[in-house]
């Protein structure tokens, strides 16, 4: 059985289809998914479909893109993260591609995240984008190790994927180690460590070969799965079932029996 650890089934173009998608994902042997808030004010319809799927799970948080909405407080989050389907805090961290400029509040923000996720006890999902030290940085400077947490849809040199582990953290891979330019994220993922290893989507968006370009969904992260073990040179079975083990451990979940039968149909 495999987990998609993140993707985004309340956007538009997912949610319109959901029944089909959750379907194709029991087709695909895919047991169960985690989905992230990007806003706060989109978190109710990410908290309605995984309070309605057994085995969708959720995860609170302010994406460090977003400048307009609700600024998340700590107590704002830690009272989101108490409900029962929510396994994380995030996505959150940095990333200074997409904006430039005085970046202060959007450091703020993250450190915002990281308190919460230590006050609930609930491990961090990190998004990091041409901001890796300052990422690693304050996840030093907040302690986050006692939580833990991913670095989500990893993009990032060899070294930065070290120094996650080495602080706790886990390290999750996306459609993008399909892609035929991304020679160095693939040599990676074949050398990190089995065990804290996840494989995504971040449906809607990067879908793997052999339908990049397309519209994503989480039934395609077999493809990632596939990718990622025939680059460690082992059977897709003993890495599906080692992701899926980390994702329980890291978000402390049991899975279904009945995800786990359909998974294996």
């Amino acid at each position: 059985m495999l987990v998609d650890s993140h993707c985004h089934l309340d956007f538009p173009e997912l949610a319109a289809d959901l029944p089909v998608i959750l379907r194709r994902m029991e087709v695909n042997g895919v047991g169960a998914a985690l989905c992230a808030g990007v806003t706060l004010e989109r978190f109710p319809a990410v908290l309605e479909i995984a309070s309605g799927h057994e085995n969708i799970f959720a995860a609170v948080g302010v994406h460090p893109d977003t400048q307009d909405g609700d600024e998340p407080e700590v107590e704002t989050l830690v009272r989101l993260a108490r409900h029962g389907k929510v396994v994380a805090i995030g996505e959150t961290g940095l990333d200074y591609y997409r904006l430039a400029g005085d970046l202060e509040w959007q450091r703020q923000r993250f450190r915002v995240h990281v308190e919460a996720a230590r006050e609930v006890g609930k491990p961090l999902i990190i998004h990091t984008r041409s901001a890796g030290d300052d990422t690693l940085r304050i996840l030093e400077e907040e302690h986050a190790g006692e939580v833990g947490g991913v670095f989500h849809c990893f993009t990032e040199d060899r070294d930065m994927a070290w120094r996650a582990i080495d602080l706790g953290f886990h390290v999750s891979f996306s459609g993008i180690v399909t892609f035929k330019n991304a020679l160095d994220l693939r040599t990676v993922a074949a050398e990190l460590p089995l065990d804290r290893l996840l494989v995504e989507t971040d449906a809607p968006y990067l879908a793997p070969v052999p339908h990049r370009g397309k519209l994503n969904e989480p039934a395609f992260v077999r493809h990632v799965a596939e990718a990622i073990a025939r680059l460690r040179g082992i059977a897709f079975e003993e890495l599906a079932e080692a992701t899926t083990r980390n994702f329980c451990r890291l978000f402390n979940v049991t899975l279904s029996d009945r995800a786990q039968d359909h998974a294996a149909a």
